[in-house]
């Protein structure tokens, strides 16, 4: 299981910037998406869970893509990192001071908007676990509530990525990114809240 995972682990260990936080923040939803497609396969498995069959199928279905999604989310965000320290090494002399103003600017909003991507894949994951706990494999429920911690983190992760990024830039722009943040992390926090309850009622907790 472990064979190439601590790489992985080895190249956030080390002393480059990249993969930071951002890229972490994906791996992790990769990990939920994995669990949660675990759980999904356990229910449709069993006629005993025919009810949920249907919401397991589709999060199989999005979940299988889902993680190679992740995984490119998490190249992408240190990409978008990289981009943003290649502007501020542009000449700072006064005939590229404006380029290297905008520069700058695109590419620190490409660095956002990639964990909003992150954000934004994690609040949908943790729609579909919601739904799913209602109906799934009771043996497997501790597994899909970890499956929604994960995702959660992951977004947290993300959001605080976002932010980091747009809060030295003005702009409608940037306006609409830091909402969509705030307003997707809202959600994310109360249906976090909505799928510990329904695990634990069905767990008898």
């Amino acid at each position: 299981m472990n064979d190439g995972y601590r790489g992985i682990l080895d190249s956030i260990a080390s002393d480059s910037p990249t993969p930071g936080g951002g890229s972490v923040a994906a791996l992790c939803l990769a990990h939920a998406h994995s669990l949660a497609a675990m759980v999904a396969r356990l229910t449709v498995a069993s006629e005993k869970w025919s009810d949920g069959h249907e919401i397991a199928s589709e999060v199989i279905e999005r979940s299988d893509e889902a993680i190679s999604d992740s995984l490119a989310l998490a190249d992408r965000d240190a990409d978008a990192f990289d981009s943003v320290m290649a502007a501020y090494r542009m000449p700072k002399n006064k005939g590229f001071r404006e380029s290297r103003k905008q520069a700058i600017r695109e590419a620190t909003i490409g660095a956002a908007i990639v964990p909003l991507e992150t954000l934004v894949s994690a609040s949908e994951l943790l729609h579909r676990l919601l739904e799913l706990s209602r109906e799934c494999n009771s043996n497997a429920l501790t597994d899909l509530a970890s499956s929604a911690e994960l995702a959660h983190t992951a977004a947290r992760m993300a959001e605080m990525n976002v932010r980091i990024n747009t809060d030295y830039l003005d702009g409608e722009d940037v306006d609409e990114i830091e909402h969509s943040a705030n307003e997707t992390m809202g959600r994310c926090d109360t249906t976090l809240e909505e799928v510990r309850t329904s695990c634990m009622s069905r767990l008898g907790w």
